[in-house]
C-alpha cells in the first residue's frame, strides 16, 4: 500500500515545531545580556505623575499586585523589629496553611515559640487591646485556625497604618512606581518570537510565544477580529480581558500581556505544558485517573473557583478541557470567555451557550 505522505508531512512538521519550541526554552544568556538594555527601568522623576495617580489602598498596592507585595515585604524586612516580626509572621502563616498531618503540630509549636513568647526576637509587640492579651495566653491547646485568622487580621490592621505610610515614602515604593511606569509601555508582535500552534477555538487559535528580552515562554490566545465581529463576540473578549486583569491565583491561568494588531486581539498567558485534564483522563495510559489525583485536582480546581467567587465572578465553563496542567502536575482553570462578574447582591440564572 502507498504511504500516506500527508500524514508523514504532518508528523515531520509537528516534530520540527516541537523541537523549535523546546529549544526556545533553553535561554541564550549572552544574547539576553546584549538585549537587556531595553529592560532598564524609567528614571524615578518620570513616575512623579504616577505617584499622585496611583491608588492609596493597602490591599491593592501591597497584597494583590505581585511586584507590590514583594517590594512591601522587602521594605518590612529592612525596617524596625515590629515590621520584621509582622512580615515573618505572615510568611509563617502561609507555611501553616499548607502543612499536613504531623507537620501541623510542628508548625504550631514553631509559631508559638517564635511569635507568642515575650523573650523571642519576633514577639508580636505591635498587638494591642484584646489581641495583646490573647497573645500572652496562647498555648498549643487554644491555638487554632480561628485564632490565627484573628491574629493575621490584626497584623494586617497594623500594617495598614504606620508601616504603609512609611512605605509610600521609601525607595521601595519608588521602585514600585518605576515598575508601574515600565508596565505602561506599548506591546506589539515585535515583542515576541512566535512558535507552534497549541490549539484552535471558535474565535482563533493559541500559540506558544517567547518574550525576546527575557526568554520567558507564554501561550498567546489570538482572537480573530473578523470572527469576533461576525459572531458578535466582541463583548465576550473584552469581558474576558477585564476579568483576567483582576485574577491573581496559582490555580487560574493568569494574564501576562494584552495587546492587539490589525487582525487579532492577543491575550498572552501562562504556558501550561502538561496538557488538559481530558487528555489525562481519556488518552494517557489506562482510561481514568486514580483517586489520589482526583482529590488533588479537585482541591486545586475548588481553590481556583473560590478565588473567582471571592471577587463575585462566576466561571460558567467547567469541563475537563478547560483544566490545564503545568510542568509540575498542578492544574489551573483556563478560558474565562464565558465568565461574568456580578454586581453585589445579584445572582446569575441565564443559560450559557458557547459560540463555535
Amino acid at each position: 500500500m502507498p504511504r500516506d505522505t500527508s500524514t508523514t508531512d504532518d508528523l515531520v512538521h509537528n516534530l520540527v515545531a516541537n523541537t523549535a519550541c523546546l529549544k526556545a526554552q533553553q535561554i541564550d544568556r549572552n544574547k539576553l545580556r546584549n538585549e537587556r538594555v531595553s529592560l532598564t527601568l524609567p528614571r524615578p522623576e518620570k513616575s512623579s505623575v504616577l505617584r499622585a495617580a496611583v491608588g492609596k489602598k493597602y490591599e491593592s498596592l501591597c497584597e494583590q499586585q505581585p511586584i507590590g507585595r514583594k517590594l512591601f515585604q522587602q521594605f518590612l524586612l529592612a525596617s524596625d523589629p515590629q515590621c520584621v516580626a509582622a512580615a515573618e509572621f505572615l510568611e509563617e502563616l502561609n507555611a501553616w496553611r499548607f502543612a499536613e498531618n504531623e507537620t501541623i503540630q510542628m508548625a504550631k509549636q514553631r509559631v508559638l515559640a517564635k511569635f507568642f513568647r515575650p523573650e523571642s526576637t519576633f514577639f508580636l509587640s505591635y498587638l494591642t487591646g484584646k489581641y495583646a492579651k490573647m497573645c500572652k495566653d496562647l498555648t498549643e491547646k487554644n491555638l487554632d485556625e480561628v485564632v490565627m485568622e484573628e491574629m493575621m487580621e490584626a497584623t494586617r490592621d497594623f500594617l495598614r497604618g504606620r508601616p504603609f505610610l512609611e512605605y509610600q515614602k521609601s525607595p521601595f515604593f519608588s521602585r514600585f512606581l518605576q515598575w508601574k511606569e515600565y508596565e505602561k509601555q506599548s506591546i506589539t508582535d515585535k515583542y515576541f518570537y512566535e512558535f507552534r500552534t497549541l490549539g484552535k477555538g471558535g474565535f482563533g487559535e493559541v500559540c506558544a510565544v517567547q518574550v525576546k528580552h527575557t526568554g520567558q515562554m507564554y501561550a498567546c490566545k489570538k482572537l480573530d477580529k473578523r470572527r469576533l465581529k461576525k459572531k458578535s463576540g466582541e463583548r465576550l473578549a473584552i469581558v474576558e480581558k477585564q476579568i483576567l486583569e483582576k485574577v491573581n491565583s496559582l490555580f487560574i491561568v493568569n494574564l501576562a500581556y494584552a495587546y492587539d494588531n490589525k487582525t487579532h486581539l492577543c491575550l498572552v498567558m501562562d504556558l501550561m505544558t502538561g496538557g488538559d485534564l481530558k487528555f489525562h483522563i481519556y488518552s494517557l495510559g489506562a482510561r481514568g485517573i486514580c483517586l489520589d489525583r482526583v482529590v488533588y485536582y479537585t482541591a486545586q480546581i475548588t481553590t481556583g473557583i473560590l478565588h473567582l467567587h471571592s471577587m463575585d465572578i462566576v466561571y460558567r465553563d467547567m469541563k475537563p478541557e478547560n483544566v490545564l496542567l503545568d510542568g509540575k502536575g498542578q492544574c489551573r482553570l483556563s478560558d474565562l470567555g464565558l465568565a461574568v462578574e456580578l454586581s453585589k447582591g445579584k445572582t446569575m440564572c441565564q443559560k450559557v451557550s458557547r459560540v463555535t
